[in-house]
């Protein structure tokens, strides 16, 4: 072979194709090898440092959350039909797995009022991502207008791949004063402009408010010059809270996007989880990843097929929207069992006994000194406070009592303003009675920690 390509040897391979500048120069910093049995018993050591959501009473959300998942759920995924199958490339043999696809697509433009889905992307925030690359390839536009109250995680997801794309991403500011906690309307109507490829929220933004959608999605659209193509408006969306809150697709947004965790899907340590993508049908060909749809065979008879895949592995490279390999169909399969699961009903009153629970928890922790809300918007499931406290030293404290009290907002937007605020989520399986633990605990950390840090 290294004949064959007229090289001498391996290393003259690397030699001629890495710059020297780039090359490590000497041997990595890695242990000596260890017996199987030492591997095990490191690795089960490591796993032993781990604290799950069984192991302390958890408020953490930020995207990711501890719902209940039905056993229903676990055993179609752990069916071999569906856990081991690759791209459904030949439908004679996969229309299984094409009917699943299609299903949750259907569930998915249910859920968000948009005509279509695709058969899903890898999470949330490179559906935001794959969202700004299809705004960029509509209109042309070189800047990303961007909501201050998007999860970070997607912000930075967006900045790296705009960076890729020469395109500038503009964030707008959350309101202060009365009208605290969401997007600044003027701010966001004068930061869009002809050159405005998307325009970006979140519905909840990431501090828990409710955005005015029709507003944002209004005020975008107005923005755009005669004669110009106005900004594609993007949504990332919570799909739990869309049995309560209008769907996207009734509020002027064009893609909507999002983490799809929360459906059906556990906190296996981050992942994998799913992103879900629906969008008007103008967008159906920019759209990424796959689309499966419905059709007749020879005889009449109903099936299934991949109607659109927009991937490089299958069209010309400079066509492709996107580079998704494998979409996270088992994931997937977990929704949109989980949203049949729940039906049209349950999605409902699950969202209402979230609203309910979620408001006895903010008002029992907006009563304890030295805890404020950080807005007076309304919330669904999760909402922000501030503590006259280091959060990181108070969530220590609440961890010695077996309580994790949410998210340290700064340690994960990095943002100063966002120093002291702890963002606490609420699922339907938080009780009243953990409600109340949480109010306790976070009480006497927060009072403790105050104490600490006065001055002798």
């Amino acid at each position: 072979m290294l004949a064959a390509i007229g090289v001498g040897s391996l290393q003259e391979i690397f030699e001629r194709q890495i710059p020297e500048s780039v090359r490590l120069g000497g041997a990595l910093a890695l242990p000596d090898g260890l017996p199987e049995q030492d591997v095990y018993e490191h690795l089960r050591a490591l796993a032993a440092r781990n604290v799950s959501t069984e192991d302390e009473l958890s408020f953490l959300g930020a995207g990711m959350y501890d719902h209940y998942v039905p056993a229903l759920i676990d055993m179609l995924m752990e069916r071999s039909e569906f856990l081991t199958p690759y791209t459904p490339y030949q439908p004679e043999i996969s229309q299984g797995g094409l009917q699943v696809m299609f299903e949750y697509q259907t569930a998915i433009s249910e859920l968000t009022a948009l005509p279509v889905s695709n058969a899903s992307v890898y999470e949330g925030p490179s559906a935001v991502a794959a969202a700004g690359y299809l705004a960029k390839l509509h209109n042309g536009g070189r800047r990303f207008v961007v909501s201050a109250g998007l999860h970070p995680h997607s912000l930075e997801t967006l900045r790296t791949n705009a960076h890729g794309y020469g395109m500038e991403v503009v964030e707008v500011p959350l309101s202060s004063g009365a009208g605290a906690g969401v997007t600044d309307p003027d701010a966001w109507a004068q930061a869009i402009d002809d050159d405005t490829a998307a325009a970006i929220f979140a519905q909840p933004n990431f501090y828990g408010a409710v955005e005015d959608a029709a507003a944002l999605s209004a005020a975008a659209k107005g923005a755009a010059g005669e004669g110009n193509k106005p900004p594609v408006v993007v949504a990332q969306v919570d799909p739990i809270t869309l049995g309560i809150l209008r769907p996207p697709g009734e509020c002027g947004v064009d893609v909507a996007v999002g983490e799809g965790q929360p459906l059906g899907n556990r906190l296996d340590f981050g992942g994998p989880s799913f992103g879900f993508f629906a969008a008007r049908e103008e967008y159906l060909r920019r759209m990424p990843g796959r689309i499966a749809g419905e059709t007749v065979d020879v005889d009449g008879r109903r099936g299934f097929v991949l109607t659109l895949q927009t991937r490089e592995q299958h069209i010309r490279r400079e066509k492709a929207t996107s580079n998704i390999c494998t979409a996270q169909a088992l994931n997937a399969l977990g929704g949109v069992v989980y949203l049949c699961w729940l039906g049209r009903r349950g999605i409902v009153e699950l969202g209402e006994l979230l609203l309910a629970r979620t408001n006895y928890a903010r008002g029992r922790l907006a009563a304890i000194e030295g805890v404020e809300q950080l807005h007076e918007q309304p919330v669904i499931r999760e909402f922000a406070v501030r503590l006259d406290a280091d959060v990181a030293a108070v969530k220590r404290r609440c961890a010695l009592e077996g309580v994790n009290p949410g998210v340290d907002v700064q340690a994960l937007s990095g943002r100063p303003e966002d120093a002291g605020v702890l963002l606490v989520a609420i699922t339907e399986r938080r009780t009243r009675t953990d409600i109340d633990r949480l109010a306790d605990v976070l009480a006497v950390a927060v009072s403790a920690e105050r104490r600490a840090s006065v001055p002798a």
